[in-house]
């Protein structure tokens, strides 16, 4: 798995590639917390994620009550096939916010 953040104002990006498994969801726990500390919106990029077991989806649910409960936004963008099939079998495509991508949700609101 690789990860790269960026910042595209007001949001920072969290962007994860590859498998994200039980051996590397805590870097993207970390990843997701820290950006979260920042208090800034955050978007994580999920396009080129090949593979997400549940340790990831448990990543994933943890940023996101992280953020909810410091106020901050919390979204996923671009969301691969497989990713999307697993949030879906919890339901959880439900609970997040998914955008198309991340130029979707930056011209959202302009």
């Amino acid at each position: 798995m690789e990860i790269s953040i960026r910042e595209v104002a007001p949001f920072r990006i969290v962007s994860l590639s590859g498998d994200v498994d039980l051996h590397s969801s805590p870097q993207a726990r970390q990843a997701i917390l820290d950006a979260i500390k920042q208090k800034l919106p955050l978007l994580v990029e999920l396009e080129a994620v090949r593979y997400m077991d549940s340790s990831g989806v448990a990543s994933l649910v943890e940023g996101y009550q992280a953020a909810r409960k410091q106020g901050t936004e919390f979204g996923l963008a671009a969301v691969a096939t497989p990713v999307m099939n697993v949030l879906k079998l919890a339901r959880l495509d439900r609970v997040f916010p998914i955008h198309a991508s991340v130029e979707a949700r930056l011209t959202r609101d302009a």
